[in-house]
């Protein structure tokens, strides 16, 4: 189950919307519900940052839309069910959404030691500039994560 790292308020947290007269670039892609939707996911991002030339931090977004996405499927999504990733490219913020149908938001997890699992939004808050979950219309909620950029595209 998803966990809220320490410092990080078990309220909603909304990340800031891109400015009026930003360029703004999107791309979304639904997955099925399966045990391959986190590889599915990472390379979505993968080849979405490269077409936008912008892969300054693609190992660390990948990492945590992975774990978004696992906890999307382990926790959110029921059998059947979508999830859906949403990846927005504004002025000097990259955000990636997971969204699925669960209701129950991710709340703060004490992991021990030894635990293999567990510990998904201790690495999104500690690679992302910034991390949250917002509720959507209709079932279900949207965990995002947010990366600050250049403004210049990586080469």
């Amino acid at each position: 189950m998803p966990s809220t790292p320490p410092g990080k308020p078990d309220t909603l947290t909304l990340a800031p919307a891109p400015a009026p007269n930003a360029d703004v670039e999107r791309r979304r892609k639904l997955f099925d519900r399966r045990r391959t939707t986190p590889g599915a996911a990472r390379r979505f991002v993968a080849e979405t940052l490269t077409q936008w030339g912008r892969t300054e931090r693609l190992d660390d977004v990948q990492l945590c839309v992975s774990e978004l996405a696992t906890n999307a499927i382990l926790h959110g999504a029921p059998s059947g069910g979508l999830v859906l990733v949403r990846i927005t490219l504004a002025d000097t913020q990259l955000r990636i959404e997971v969204h699925d149908s669960g209701d129950a938001p991710p709340h703060r997890r004490h992991v021990p030691g030894t635990a293999e699992t567990g510990r998904g939004l201790l690495l999104v808050a500690a690679l992302a500039d910034d991390w949250g979950v917002e509720e959507r219309q209709g079932p279900g909620k949207c965990v995002w994560a947010a990366f600050q950029h250049s403004t210049v595209p990586a080469c």
